[in-house]
């Protein structure tokens, strides 16, 4: 793949530590844990930590009913925030030379849930309830309607690495010419489903999850939107990297060596035309469950076996599954300006502070650490079926 560098002109978020990047920037360089809480509802037996949005969401226009699910009206709220600059896009484009490539695992699930509890109830289905609503693939079509798009809209759903992979295909249209720009990103809900499915496989805590811990439980299912715009034309940030592979080594469970994930940071690297030697901030995979944890700080050591500062930012949001990748690309783009990080800080690293004896020591950002000579981020997302991805940006030479 050519090393030409695309740039994110544009950004708009939510997730647990707010709607819009003021507040979401605001609660990440202090460390805010506030928005995961425990919550009756979400399991059969007890309470579940969750990050969930507390924040108002926007409704969907009548003549969008079918769609009308909680991932959607998180799309139209990350959507806000970008829109003046969507529309200068048209301007310069047109509508068939925009595309949507969304990353999704839930989709609609949580409607799903809900109509088919009142089915087996009541014997029938919410009048509201359209099966569109949960359909895996909705997410990117739905928003291109709702926009007026006529360009490719693809969703892309690989679990915790979907929306890593939304900017690897994103990059390849307009690379490739199909594009001019593209709206990007990721999006997932929270639903019975997932909570009770990272439970059953021994992966969540009801306390919140400590990241690199030698007392790490496990995981906090989050939900949120994030959403960029990509283009071809230089703005301050550049998407300079894309490392992928997938090692397959198991369904569920990690490498324990790290493999796909060396060579996945190894090829966004490469691209990027950086080595281990360059300044850089990485923000971690870092569920907080034993073996990704494990597997994750080996291969972290193996890559930059002189050390590069680093943190998971899981504590902050939960894990928001689908979403998860373009979250956390978005927390390295905010910490690159000025605008969004006047302090110069980077993401913190929230933890209980003992060290795991079993683990390579990582250079894990304390709150109120210097950015310092860091111009360049790293980011780690991984999933079920061993997939793995790497991104990499940076500040514009080009700006």
């Amino acid at each position: 793949m050519s090393r030409q560098p695309v740039f994110l002109s544009s950004l708009g978020l939510v997730n647990a530590l707010g709607l819009g990047k003021a507040a979401v920037a605001d609660g990440l360089f202090r460390g805010e844990t506030g928005g995961l809480r425990l919550e009756e509802g979400w399991m059969p037996k007890g309470p579940a930590r969750v990050g969930r949005v507390y924040a108002p969401l926007p409704e969907l226009p009548p003549g969008f009913a079918a769609d009308a699910s909680r991932s959607s009206r998180l799309l139209l709220a990350a959507l806000g925030e970008i829109r003046d600059d969507l529309e200068r896009e048209l301007r310069l484009h047109g509508r068939g030379r925009i595309g949507v490539v969304l990353g999704s695992s839930t989709s609609g699930m949580g409607e799903g849930e809900r109509a088919v509890a009142q089915f087996m109830e009541q014997g029938s289905l919410p009048p509201e309830f359209h099966y569109r609503q949960q359909e895996i693939g909705r997410p990117a079509p739905f928003l291109a309607e709702y926009l007026g798009l006529e360009g490719p809209a693809i969703t892309l759903s690989t679990a915790c690495t979907s929306s890593g992979r939304a900017m690897a295909t994103a990059r390849n249209l307009l690379l490739c010419g199909h594009c001019d720009a593209v709206v990007v990103g990721g999006v997932d809900a929270l639903s019975k489903v997932t909570v009770n499915g990272f439970t059953a496989l021994e992966s969540t805590s009801q306390d919140l999850c400590n990241p690199m811990s030698r007392n790490r439980k496990g995981i906090n299912i989050g939900e949120g939107a994030a959403l960029f715009i990509l283009r071809r034309e230089a703005s301050e940030i550049a998407l300079l990297g894309i490392g992928e592979s997938c090692d397959a080594y198991h369904v569920s469970s990690p490498d324990p060596t790290g493999e796909g994930v060396v060579r996945a940071m190894g090829m966004a690297l490469g691209q990027a035309g950086l080595t281990s030697r360059t300044p850089l901030y990485l923000n971690l995979h870092a569920t907080a469950t034993p073996k990704n944890d494990e597997m994750e700080a080996r291969a972290v050591a193996r890559v930059f076996p002189e050390g590069i500062p680093c943190s998971g930012t899981k504590p902050m949001t939960g894990h928001t599954l689908g979403a998860a990748a373009a979250t956390e690309l978005a927390f390295c783009w905010m910490a690159l300006q000025d605008a969004w990080n006047p302090k110069g800080l980077l993401p913190p690293h929230l933890w209980d502070g003992q060290q795991d004896e079993n683990l390579p020591a990582l250079d894990l950002v304390q709150p109120g650490r210097q950015m310092g000579a860091v111009r360049t981020c790293l980011s780690n997302s991984m999933a079920f079926g061993g997939n793995n991805i790497s991104l990499v940006l940076g500040r514009s030479i080009d700006k």
